[in-house]
């Protein structure tokens, strides 16, 4: 790795960057592959990583039809958890902050990864005993958790609204202090760099336009940049699941819908962890620069956009005025749109599928980002050994016909599709 000193710094920004040393090689693509992963989003750029790392295929290309960093791992709210109850999703969340907890060390570069903490508020005796019950499910998994009372909710985050007129009255909460954010950029890039030093080829500006077929064994994938051989053939698309699946002839049970996103003017500090509540749906954090990251629910009419819509705007700003009075006067600087992949249960799919070569991520709904490592894990094991990892295989895609469903509906905000 390349060091700067201070006085190179300032000659690259005051010459235009001209001098920087790429981060990871723009290659040409080859005529074929081991692996290719469709997606240079997190998980496929976790999967190519750990697919060189914990298994040795480096024969492995990354087809990205835009740049790394410009879809759903640069439009998130950054926010990293495992407080999840079911068993089938608990070991893998919890597998997958484990490796948060240790990924900035493993690649060599800081992903910025906080642990500040991540509170989930109840606003009823009802919903403190299921926030009981699923602490208690999560102790059980080895999880940290902690029950929180009214008065110890106030202690960590005094601005809220306490008071008895408040929309969603604040009875307590279940943190998770191991949860926490980290940087979606230094994360892509981080990967990425990690990769392309393992020896794969990260391909940028290279469209899946279909694919070469012998039966049921994918041959080649055809891209802007021409058709790629491949052995094998991972597809990690987020919200383009079903459009690339389709160049197959496949249907798949998800939908794709936008989540939108908003950041503020920079603030002193006034949120130290991430807060978030199902009854309203809404979440927030506070950036290392002083904005508010917050977020609500999706927009409920299917779509490929990357923008949303002011009925959801003013619906995230109304349940944050609700819970935080004292954001009334606050500007929004900048809001974007990232399309999600939603499950029919929530909850996301890792597996083999009918195509004897080909391995499906997707389904990820509002949680793709906090699963990034954990879903390259599992993904590369998957498409190494041809079977799932332990993590992940109650995740099969099988589970829709024999319905063993993943249906979690405690872990927080829960997808409310028509």
């Amino acid at each position: 790795m390349a060091e700067y000193s201070v006085f190179s710094l300032i000659r690259e920004g005051l010459t235009g960057h001209k001098g920087w040393i790429r981060a990871w090689r723009d290659p040409e693509p080859k005529a074929s592959y081991d692996v290719v992963i469709i997606g240079g989003g997190g998980h496929g750029l976790a999967t190519a990583y750990y697919l060189a790392r914990n298994h040795g295929i480096a024969n492995v290309a990354v087809v990205e039809k835009g740049w790394i960093g410009g879809g759903n791992v640069g439009r998130n709210t950054t926010i990293v958890r495992s407080n999840y109850m079911l068993d089938g999703n608990a070991h893998f969340y919890e597998h997958s902050l484990k490796l948060w907890e240790g990924l900035s060390r493993d690649l060599n570069y800081n992903v910025m990864f906080s642990q500040r903490g991540v509170l989930n508020l109840a606003h009823s005796d009802g919903q403190m005993d299921a926030y009981a019950r699923r602490g208690n499910m999560m102790r059980l998994n080895g999880i940290d958790a902690e029950l929180l009372d009214r008065e110890g909710v106030r202690r960590l985050y005094p601005h809220l609204d306490y008071s008895t007129d408040a929309r969603w009255p604040i009875y307590g909460g279940l943190l998770q202090p191991r949860g926490g954010t980290a940087r979606h950029d230094a994360v892509a890039w981080g990967l990425a760099r990690g990769a392309d030093r393992r020896g794969v080829d990260i391909l940028q500006n290279c469209e899946v336009i279909g694919f070469e077929r012998d039966g049921d064994r994918i041959t080649g994938v055809k891209t802007s940049r021409g058709t790629i051989g491949c052995g094998r053939v991972g597809m990690a698309v987020a919200g383009n699941t079903s459009r690339v699946a389709s160049m197959l002839g496949w249907t798949l049970p998800i939908e794709s819908h936008v989540l939108q996103a908003f950041v503020t003017e920079p603030l002193k500090p006034l949120i130290d962890g991430v807060v978030t509540y199902g009854a309203g749906h809404f979440y927030i954090s506070q950036s290392d620069k002083g904005g508010l990251v917050l977020g609500g629910d999706i927009d409920f009419h299917n779509s490929y956009a990357q923008r949303g819509n002011l009925p959801v705007v003013e619906n995230v700003m109304a349940n944050g005025l609700a819970m935080m009075p004292n954001l009334a006067r606050v500007r929004i600087l900048r809001s974007w749109g990232g399309i999600m992949d939603m499950s029919m249960d929530g909850s996301p799919i890792i597996s083999k599928t009918p195509f004897d070569n080909l391995y499906l991520n997707a389904g990820w709904c509002y949680g793709g980002f906090k699963a990034t490592p954990g879903s390259g894990y599992a993904f590369a094991h998957t498409i190494a050994h041809d079977a799932p990892h332990e993590t992940n295989r109650a995740m099969g895609l099988d589970r829709f016909e024999t319905g063993h469903l993943l249906d979690e509906g405690g872990k927080g905000p829960t997808p409310k599709l028509h």
